[in-house]
């Protein structure tokens, strides 16, 4: 038995994460991969059985796991977002939640034909749309303006409210009635929001103090503050029932926000186990099910679904977007974007296990039935999300602009072929009269530390991927592009350090820096020697008939230009490195630095 729960776990593990491999090397959604891999594991071959390995643990290993997502999403949560589009999001979470909940609940009864209680809880559960889904669309997508910080914030808050919402339905069900479980539920209510925004509050003040005084060891502070998640979750669980996730996600929604303390480690450990847990928790929900739950499902239920996407969403983002600063095209994406996650799935499996047990009828049909929603709409939101945002031109998957550190002559030179290209460019340089000659030659230019606290704030990314650190202060620019590694995903680049400093032993570590510019040895006192000497950016066009070994031969010697980057005929950006060396092909653009033209 022991050997069989072994494999069991690993399969489990080696399932989640197989699943978020291919999702990413073929671009689909991942949550989908998780439920058919844990379907296929589950009830179609019987080779995992979570119930037996598990047993009475489950649902609370589920509830931690879930209570350390929310507080994830929390952490991504910034109030000055708010600013712009507080009012869409409060709106969402009022009106477009209660649209929500009153439609679905009416369809379930009118037709799937089931009991108004149910329908109501089904309903409540039915608010929430998911951060472990919409987060992973979002960042595939990258839609530009404010539909991110809106779905973003949507997703988050309503997750906890949702259980909220479904923990209050629960409630009044097993009173057997609303006049008996009214004054129970609204003292509930209240009990939940206080202790849930008082126990939040002070979990996250602590960690702030642990780090503020140094009272933890750096190897300690990302074991600790999961501690404290699972402290708080528990804490609030056992004080008030239900409360866990809501406290949470204030714990994390005030840490990322406070600004006493630095928590960028610990934002990115929970994004980490965040993607292990989502793997974990979809491959087990899914292996619970079982083919004859499939039987519940019929013609209706489809029909069912297609009413929440095609009425529900809708009517819910259009009522809570009225007056906006939303355009159209930005509320249509709205309304197309409501996919369900592993809240849902995970409070659906608790209530009706506890329904169940309590002698509720009519409760089988739930888990089936929101595990068709989960499927159904992640894979029409997960599909058209990006196709949609391309034709409303609402998104930029790929951005090609460059942050440019250091507006010098030859980053203003470099910045003016890049513009000229196609390419969106700012140009970043605390001294003002280099940004004033930048904006001289109509390139956009921030006065300012590039790693100044609220650079991303005060600055618009839109179009823009990549960081190029042309200064010649080699700890600066290693500095910037680990600031905007994660941000770019890598696409941070600087020049090569000086020879002097390279002997000493000087250089900043590989971790600590970004791509080396057009390859070692070309520093910054270099490139702005040969800048000085007459050299030039020059651009050649190749085709059929001319090509890059042709453009070589020309040249005679390979030493007598340098290439910087290529332009290819999708208009992407490609930049020679110490480690990359991309070789133009027809229909490319090669920018080279030279003394003629050839």
């Amino acid at each position: 038995m022991s050997h069989n729960i072994l494999i069991g776990l690993t399969l489990i593990l080696v399932l989640g994460i197989a699943a978020q491999w291919i999702s990413w090397r073929f671009k689909l959604p991942s949550i989908l991969l998780l439920l058919i891999f844990g379907f296929i594991a589950g009830p179609v071959t019987n080779v995992l059985d979570p119930d037996s390995y598990f047993g009475e643990l489950l649902f609370p290993i589920v509830s931690i796991s879930v209570a350390v997502i929310l507080f994830e999403g929390g952490l991504s949560l910034k109030l000055s977002e708010l600013k712009t589009v507080g009012s869409v999001v409060r709106n969402l979470i009022s009106i477009g939640l209660g649209v929500t909940w009153v439609l679905s609940s009416l369809f379930a009864v009118y037709i799937l034909s089931i009991e108004l209680q149910i329908a109501i809880l089904l309903g409540a559960i039915l608010v929430v749309t998911g951060p472990t889904v919409i987060l992973p669309i979002l960042r595939h997508v990258k839609p530009i303006g404010q539909i991110n910080s809106v779905l973003k914030w949507e997703g988050i808050i309503n997750d906890p409210i949702g259980a909220l919402l479904a923990i209050l339905v629960f409630e009044v069900i097993i009173a057997a009635g609303f006049a008996e479980a009214s004054t129970q539920v609204l003292i509930g209510l209240m009990k939940i929001i206080l202790i849930s925004t008082t126990i939040g509050f002070a979990g996250g003040y602590l960690i702030v103090l642990f780090l503020k005084y140094n009272l933890i060891p750096d190897f300690l502070q990302n074991s600790i503050s999961l501690a404290m998640v699972v402290a708080v979750f528990s804490g609030s669980q056992l004080i008030q029932s239900e409360s866990g996730l809501l406290s949470v996600t204030i714990m994390g929604i005030f840490l990322t926000n406070q600004k006493r303390v630095i928590v960028t480690h610990i934002i990115d450990f929970k994004e980490n186990l965040r993607v292990l847990l989502i793997s974990i928790l979809f491959i087990l929900l899914a292996a619970r099910l079982k083919i004859s739950d499939l039987e519940f499902l019929d013609l209706n239920s489809f029909i069912y679904v297609g009413l929440l996407i095609l009425i529900v969403r809708p009517a819910a983002s259009f009522l809570s977007s009225i007056r906006s600063s939303l355009n159209l095209k930005e509320k249509i994406y709205l309304s197309a974007m409501a996919p369900r996650g592993i809240v849902a799935a995970a409070v659906t499996s608790i209530f009706a296990l506890r329904l169940e047990e309590a002698g509720i009828e009519g409760v089988e049909v739930l888990v089936p039935l929101m595990f068709l929603i989960i499927v159904a709409t992640i894979t029409i939101y997960g599909l058209l999300s990006m196709p949609l945002a391309k034709w409303f031109k609402i998104a930029n998957p790929n951005p090609q602009g460059c942050i440019m550190l250091g507006a010098h002559s030859f980053a203003i030179e470099f910045g003016k072929k890049l513009k000229e290209s196609g390419q969106r460019v700012l140009m970043v340089d605390t001294n003002y009269s280099n940004i004033s000659n930048a904006k001289a030659n109509n390139l956009p230019g921030y006065y300012g530390s590039i790693v100044s606290e609220n650079i991303t704030n005060e600055i618009d990314l839109n179009g823009i991927g990549k960081l190029l650190a042309f200064t010649p202060n080699q700890d600066i620019n290693s500095l910037a592009t680990l600031y905007f590694s994660k941000t770019f995903e890598g696409e941070v680049y600087q020049l090569s350090v000086e020879e002097e400093e390279d002997k000493q032993g000087k250089n900043v570590s590989k971790e600590l820096r970004g791509k080396i510019l057009f390859g070692t040895g070309y520093t910054f006192s270099n490139i702005e020697d040969l800048f000085n000497k007459g050299y030039k950016i020059n651009k050649t066009k190749f085709s059929s008939e001319y090509s890059y070994a042709e453009f070589k031969i020309r040249f005679n010697d390979v030493n007598n230009f340098i290439p910087l980057f290529i332009i290819n005929k999708d208009n992407k950006l490609f930049f020679y490195t110490s480690d990359e060396k991309p070789e133009p092909s027809k229909e490319d653009t090669l920018f080279y630095l030279s003394k003629t033209e050839k």
